[in-house]
């Protein structure tokens, strides 16, 4: 039973977030500070997504040669400024082959 209120506790949470950004006054969306925050925000989610899916295995942090070079391979990808899913798909390949040859 806790689950579900969990579900709707998150379904209610995203819907009052999606209502709170149609009714906020257009005054506090052009202020200089929101929109700094608006840029900034997404960029470091992403960053903490990122951190915690290529360092941490459960509630342990721990450095794995192959997640490491799968995200070098995304940095390199991205400076080259390839496509996003093929980022995806070579840093995929380069961590399941290190996996693969047992490194």
């Amino acid at each position: 039973m806790s689950v579900w209120i969990a579900v709707v506790a998150t379904g209610l949470g995203c819907y009052a977030l999606k209502l709170a950004g149609l009714v906020t006054p257009q005054r506090v969306l052009d202020d200089a500070r929101m929109r700094r925050f608006t840029e900034l925000v997404p960029v470091a989610l992403l960053t903490a997504l990122i951190a915690v899916q290529a360092l941490a295995d459960g509630r342990t942090l721990e450095f794995d040669g192959a997640r490491m070079a799968g995200l070098g391979a995304a940095v390199v990808a991205l400076l080259l400024r390839a496509p996003f899913l093929l980022v995806l798909v070579i840093a995929a390949g380069v961590a399941a082959g290190l996996r693969l040859l047992g490194l």
